[in-house]
């Protein structure tokens, strides 16, 4: 479907249920629903539409493939509404095993679907060579399993040193390569242990240490600032997942100094949105400075948005600003209905914005209101990421008080899924404080997560080193 906002997703599935209903009553076929779906609105894909023709939500269909695997006699697999939304838009295509229980699903063949196997015998197109576009679809990888490894880090680091080396001075070929390192980390941000990724990323900020001593020019110079300050900003967000506060300030510091330098809005309005975050532990009224600061110099919607969620709503939650606060959860919605979410690090999307308004509907003390977006973020994230583990901890949070054996339950299953090296100082902090909300409820669950928090090793040794999963 390519890049759309919010605010059209939903005009999408509006539409399509209008013309479901209307094609139902006139006693339409399924794979004629299909047909005016597509018409009408062009950015469906073949899957979506037949899903909107069936009138299912992506948790029904994922629960209808779920139900076919225990027809064959088989566990259901992994699939999770978010996996199946990016089956629907792309980048990932489904495999040969789930193109075929899609297709059982809907009743349709694959070639409905659009998940026609793709012919690789060579010859043109035609009766058994369909045509075949030019993208390559990646393969889809289970949860949890990476895409580079720790070596293929320390490959991109080589790079970066090897292009610097034939340019000891810079060169925008170099500060390229060196953006593109940026990016990558940014994106895979979510793939690696926060002490593996923090290594790498100070190895490939430390390449550029002497070249911006005396670039070969000024456009060079810049370039390589910018990406120097990139670098910096996530140094101090791998090292505020690894609980060094003080070292995330000092970075933060540095980010925000070289995007000032280079005159980049973006990264002086993030960066202003994460020292609010670090800062509103020992001072909320600061923490809320920073964060207006931020949200003024925002340059798009999306930024906006983010600033608005991430770090103004819950400066004004903990500064006891309720109207405000209550105003700003609309606000962020609004800004982010008109905005292209982003992937990676320092993107922002409707999952994580869910997040930020479940703890804010939570510390407001609306904990139904709480439940629906926690679950709202959790069903939108790739199951067993830290982003789903944050979204599950905050329902657990808010089931503590109802439901105390069901919240540790959820609080267990994260820490089974989620190894140790892994399991960020944030999601370790609504650990412990779901174990205190919890207090001497004597459950099963409950005790045995009052254990496993106790005895969880810290992000790093006492020699610095990360923790072994």
């Amino acid at each position: 479907m390519g890049h759309i906002t919010r605010s059209r997703r939903l005009e999408i599935q509006r539409e399509a249920a209008r013309l479901r209903m209307r094609e139902q009553r006139e006693g339409s076929t399924v794979e004629r629903i299909v047909t005016q779906l597509c018409t009408a609105i062009p950015e469906l894909s073949p899957l979506e539409a037949w899903r909107l023709a069936l009138g299912w939500s992506r948790a029904q269909a994922v629960r209808e493939i779920a139900a076919l695997y225990v027809v064959d006699g088989l566990r259901p697999p992994g699939l999770s509404p978010a996996q199946l939304c990016r089956f629907e838009h792309g980048p990932d295509r489904p495999g040969p095993e789930y193109t075929e229980m899609l297709a059982r699903a809907y009743g349709a063949h694959p070639g409905q679907l659009g998940l026609a196997s793709r012919c690789t015998c060579g010859g043109a197109p035609g009766y058994g060579h369909p045509e075949v576009k030019a993208r390559a679809w990646p393969p889809v990888l289970p949860p949890g399993v990476e895409i580079m490894t720790a070596s293929g880090l320390s490959a991109l680091r080589e790079s970066l040193r090897l292009a610097l080396l034939d340019a000891p001075n810079g060169s925008l070929a170099a500060a390229d390569l060196a953006q593109a390192a940026v990016e990558h980390y940014a994106l895979a941000y979510s793939r690696h242990a926060p002490a593996t990724l923090f290594d790498e990323v100070a190895a490939a900020r430390g390449l550029l240490t002497a070249v911006l001593a005396a670039p070969a020019d000024e456009r060079t110079g810049t370039e390589l600032r910018r990406a120097a300050g990139w670098l910096s900003a996530l140094l101090a967000n791998l090292a505020w997942h690894l609980a060094d506060h003080a070292g995330a300030r000092a970075h933060l510091t540095v980010a925000g100094s070289l995007a000032e330098r280079v005159g980049d809005a973006r990264l002086t309005a993030w960066t202003l949105g994460a020292q609010s975050m670090v800062t509103r532990r020992r001072d909320a009224e600061a923490a809320l400075s920073y964060a207006q600061a931020g949200l003024e110099r925002a340059p798009t919607p999306l930024v906006r948005a983010q600033l608005l969620g991430w770090a103004v709503l819950p400066s004004l939650v903990q500064t006891g600003r309720r109207t405000d606060a209550e105003r700003t959860l609309g606000e962020a919605a609004a800004a982010l209905d008109t905005a292209e979410e982003e992937p990676g690090r320092f993107g922002f999307d409707s999952a994580e914005l869910a997040l930020h308004e479940a703890e804010a509907w939570l510390a407001l003390d609306h904990t139904d209101r709480a439940t629906a977006r926690a679950e709202a973020s959790a069903g939108e994230c790739v199951p067993h990421t830290p982003g789903w583990a944050a979204a599950t901890l905050v329902l657990a949070q808010a089931e503590a008080s109802t439901r105390p054996g069901d919240a540790a339950s959820r609080a267990v299953d994260v820490l089974e899924r989620i190894p140790a090296d892994r399991l960020r100082s944030t999601a370790r902090e609504r650990l412990r404080s779901l174990v205190m909300s919890l207090g001497a409820t004597d459950v099963a669950a409950v005790r045995d997560l009052r254990e496993r928090v106790r005895t969880l090793p810290p992000p790093t040794d006492i020699r610095g080193r990360d923790t072994p999963a």
